[in-house]
Order: structure tokens, then sequence, then C-alpha cells
């Protein structure tokens, strides 16, 4: 297996002291190469909570230290935790229709908000052959508050959510492909050896006053919204 799957980054920076000290609490060498899969990806799902971080390329340490990420941030939380396990991964970038952010996103800052949002998932070698992971994005706690609110719902898209049935959606892992927002995908970019690569590429999703405005203010109000429907729930 080449080691381009395995490469530490500038994002997927494995070596930082707290990735290296986390993956040693947890026991993750210890278990099978499909264990640790799995172990890593619950604790990506549901110990680092939806939300949205300052920026799209911030390290993986970050993300950890924030205890919060989205589709991007925790993706590379994930493939900095499998590569420190020595288990290939590569990213797979997209875009979203932002539509299904709204909910997650207050209306009143639907406005800023790109059409197209970028987007990934997390590619992992497993048994000789290549699983989307995509559903360690929207933490159990606040996805069960969605799935109340909306108990009749099949097909579903809000709240960070794009799903076929939202009270059986495609996010337990059990060694194959998980999904939560791939209903939403408009734009298909490809695979890429690191994140790195595709930010190098693509760029971010705001640009000049927006992403100002963003990483040091609204987000906050975001991430705000997020945590009450967390904590509340949802009257609808």
């Amino acid at each position: 297996m080449t080691t381009t799957y395995l490469a530490a980054t500038t994002i997927l920076n494995y070596q930082h002291p707290t990735i290296q000290d986390l993956v040693e609490q947890k026991k993750w060498r210890q278990l099978t190469k499909e264990q640790a899969v799995k172990a890593a990806y619950y604790f990506i799902r549901d110990e680092i909570k939806f939300g949205y971080n300052r920026d799209d390329t911030i390290p993986a340490s970050e993300v950890l230290s924030d205890g919060y990420g989205q589709c991007n941030t925790k993706s590379s939380l994930f493939m900095a935790l499998l590569r420190a396990l020595h288990i290939p991964c590569r990213f797979h970038g997209f875009t979203i229709y932002n539509a299904l952010q709204r909910g997650a996103i207050p209306d009143y800052l639907m406005l800023l908000a790109p059409k197209r949002i970028l987007h990934s998932w997390v590619e992992v070698e497993l048994n000789g052959k290549w699983l989307n992971q995509e559903g360690f994005i929207i933490d159990k706690d606040f996805l069960e508050k969605i799935q109340n609110a909306f108990p009749s719902n099949e097909h579903f898209s809000g709240y960070g959510i794009d799903v076929p049935d939202l009270q059986k959606p495609e996010n337990e892992f059990n060694g194959e492909s998980t999904y939560i927002q791939s209903g939403g995908i408009a734009d298909d970019f490809g695979v890429f050896n690191a994140p790195d690569e595709f930010y190098a590429q693509y760029g971010s999703n705001l640009h000049g006053l927006k992403k100002f405005l963003y990483s040091y203010g609204l987000r906050h109000l975001i991430n705000r919204n997020v945590k009450r429907v967390r904590q509340n729930g949802l009257k609808v």
C-alpha cells in the first residue's frame, strides 16, 4: 500500500501530541483494523459534536481541541486518526447545495451562505476495498432531536442532513459505507491524497469580509443555534 495515503500533512497533523495521546488513551492500536476504524468513526460522530469551526483548512489537532466540526473539519480529524493508526485513507471532494444546511444555519444568515458549499467525505481502505465515510458529520444527540421533530418524514433535507429516510439514515458503521448528506451533493471533484491538495485547488467557502465575519462572529451564532437544537429539540 502506497505511503501516500498514510502521510502526515499540515492539516493531517496526526503526529501532534494531543492526537497521539488520544490514540494511546483509547487503546485503538490494540484493536483489529476494522475495530479501530469503527471506534474512530463513532468518536468523530458523537464525541466531536456537529458544529462550525473557524475555517475548513484548520489542522486536525485544532478540530480535536474545538470538540466540534462539520463535514470538512470532521473529515480532517477522522483522516488524521486513521493515519495515526496506519490505516490508509483519502479525501473525496464535492459541493453540496446550501439548502440542506437550513435550520442549522438560521434563516437570517442563509443569504450569506454560498449556493454551493464545499463538502467532503473520507474514503477508507478496509478489507481490500474503499469505503465512503460521511455518516459521522451529525452527532447522535443532534440527529435524534431532528428525528423526533419529523417522525413521519422519509426523504429529508435540512439541519445539515440530506437522506432518503430520516428515521433510518445510513450512518451506523457496519463495515460498509455511511452517508448523512450525500443526497445534497451538487458537484463531484474526485479523490485527493489529502485535504491540503483539495483546498489548494478549490479554496474555501468564503472570502474577504464574509470570511472574516463568519470566522470571528457569525459562526458563533450558528453554533449557539445548533447547541440549542441539541439541548431543547424543535417545535414544528
